[in-house]
């Protein structure tokens, strides 16, 4: 008797079955495929060695032995031999995006999936090795230098981005781009295939920060995307959020998971305001754009923040207390050293903003310190706490301020997946 693991391949092989994998992969590459197994069929059993026990092509054919793969998709473990694998990845490899499309489509209409709302992200991954341009085909991503989320400019890197439904977080579209592939491509790109996978529903598209820049704002506008992200920094001024009253704001009847069994007194509020934002290119033709801005006061994100000024302000207090009493002593004789020490306190501790100090003579020719914190440069700080910005091309009508944030609250999705 040879005993074999089925596991979940059976319930691997009824969604494969669904969404007729086998039958787009082979629509699209009949040329090629053996007598006793086709591309599709190939690919389907690949599918669910990924989803079981992950293995190297070369030991795809040992998994096939020991688990009921023959049984369940009918295929000979001796036909998934690493040679066979390879010709079959070939084969659909010009066609990726396609059958990625194809399957995602006939997803959402096999399982109803709702795509009123999509989440976008993006990442980057390093490689180590040169990866010589000539050596790579053109006809897919180029590994080159780029923007990488690592910071490692160093290396070559290759992109990719990931669209997951709103509703269960499904991925329902990636992509493959070249490392120094444009943004402005990217995010277009992604669009395009989207909307085609959705049909004649229309949706909005959740992203991160990196979405927020002229060229990629124009070309979502200029194609009548509605997209939902927070502002970068930089481009919100602090004396904008100090003018704002959290009083003022109204109150979103929503509340993140974590809270739940919290009572209500105890759960992270939101409070929105509105206005709007207008980005500017970086030639003096090139036209304003202006959007929704969504002002969102979190008391979790002003709590975070308050205890990390008080860490740092804490840190800095005992660095300099030290540096008082150490002043005039053997490694600190001068100004000059004093000076400099405090400089590198201010920036570690990062409270150059706010910090006050004299270094005078004690008469004796040794040098004294005295410093304090700035309380108004702490109150100004302390009165940006918790806000942040989102932008938006969706209207008002069928988003307003609430809706809008508890929309971008869903990105956790795509991030996770």
């Amino acid at each position: 008797m040879v005993e074999k693991r089925l596991g979940a391949l059976p319930v691997a092989a009824a969604f494969l079955r669904r969404l007729d994998v086998a039958g787009i992969v082979d629509e699209v590459c009949p040329g090629g495929a053996s007598a006793l197994v086709t591309h599709g069929q190939v690919i389907e059993a690949l599918v669910a060695n990924r989803l079981t026990s992950p293995a190297p092509l070369v030991r795809v054919e040992d998994w096939a032995r020991c688990w009921a793969v023959e049984e369940v998709f009918g295929i000979e473990p001796g036909l998934l031999n690493d040679d066979r694998l390879a010709r079959a990845l070939d084969a659909i490899a010009p066609h990726l995006e396609h059958i990625a499309g194809t399957v995602g489509a006939r997803a959402i209409g096999a399982f109803g999936i709702d795509v009123a709302r999509m989440h976008w992200d993006m990442t980057s991954m390093s490689v180590h090795g040169a990866f010589p341009a000539e050596g790579q085909e053109e006809d897919f991503p180029v590994i080159g230098y780029g923007h990488p989320k690592d910071r490692r400019f160093d290396l070559k890197q290759v992109q990719a981005g990931l669209a997951v439904s709103a509703d269960g977080g499904i991925p329902l579209h990636a992509r493959v781009f070249g490392g120094g592939a444009a943004e402005v491509s990217q995010v277009v790109g992604a669009m395009k295939d989207l909307r085609a996978m959705a049909g004649e529903r229309d949706f909005p598209m959740v992203a991160d920060s990196k979405l927020v820049s002229y060229s990629i704002i124009r070309a979502l506008l200029a194609a009548r995307v509605r997209f939902i992200a927070p502002a970068p920094a930089a481009q919100v001024e602090d004396v904008v959020y100090a003018s704002l009253d959290p009083a003022q704001a109204t109150v979103v009847d929503w509340a993140p998971d974590r809270d739940a069994d919290k009572p209500p007194e105890l759960r992270e509020t939101y409070r929105v305001l509105e206005d709007t934002h207008t980005l500017t290119g970086p030639r003096k033709s090139d036209p304003p754009l202006t959007v929704r801005r969504i002002l969102v006061h979190s008391t979790a994100n002003a709590a975070g923040r308050q205890a990390a000024r008080s860490k740092r302000l804490a840190k800095a207090a005992e660095d300099l207390n030290k540096l008082t009493t150490a002043a005039g002593r053997r490694h600190y004789k001068t100004r000059e050293k004093i000076v400099a020490r405090i400089g590198v306190f201010a920036a570690m501790r990062r409270v150059t903003s706010c910090l006050r100090w004299t270094v005078t003579d004690n008469g004796d020719g040794t040098p004294a310190l005295t410093w304090h914190f700035d309380q108004d440069v702490l109150n100004a700080e302390a009165a940006v706490d918790g806000w942040y910005a989102l932008l938006t091309s969706v209207p008002a009508d069928p988003a307003g301020p609430a809706e809008a944030l508890i929309h971008y609250k869903g990105q956790g999705a795509v991030e996770r997946r």
